[in-house]
């Protein structure tokens, strides 16, 4: 019998106990809304990504992982730039290439950067 007084008080100061947690003290004691993760600093709009940019971002971690949205976005500005950055290199080996033999001297070397952004 005193193990049944036991629990019923346990339960009813475990109840109160709950009861207070969730209301709480009033409007003081509610927590400030959360605003959302986002990439604090983003990648650059004004100018090609660095690999300092990659090395600064952080994606933010949504309850399930990375939110999809914000990785996509920043995967599909690298592709998009790597992308560019291929054709370029591209188009100026084939340039260095075709100048051949007749080029620059044999010790001159050839800025590939010079006309790149």
């Amino acid at each position: 019998m005193i193990v049944f007084w036991f629990l019923l008080i346990a339960l009813v100061v475990v109840v109160a106990a709950v009861t207070l947690a969730v209301i709480g003290g009033g409007a003081e004691a509610v927590l400030p809304e959360a605003e959302p993760d986002r990439v604090a600093d983003a990648l650059p709009e004004s100018r090609p990504v660095v690999q300092a940019d990659i090395d600064a971002l952080r994606l933010p971690v949504a309850p399930r992982g990375y939110r999809m949205a914000e990785v996509d976005d920043v995967l599909d500005r690298l592709s998009a730039e790597l992308a560019e950055r291929d054709a370029r290199i591209a188009e100026l080996t084939a340039a260095a290439t075709a100048a051949g033999p007749a080029g620059p001297d044999a010790g001159e070397r050839i800025d590939l950067t010079k006309d790149a952004r």
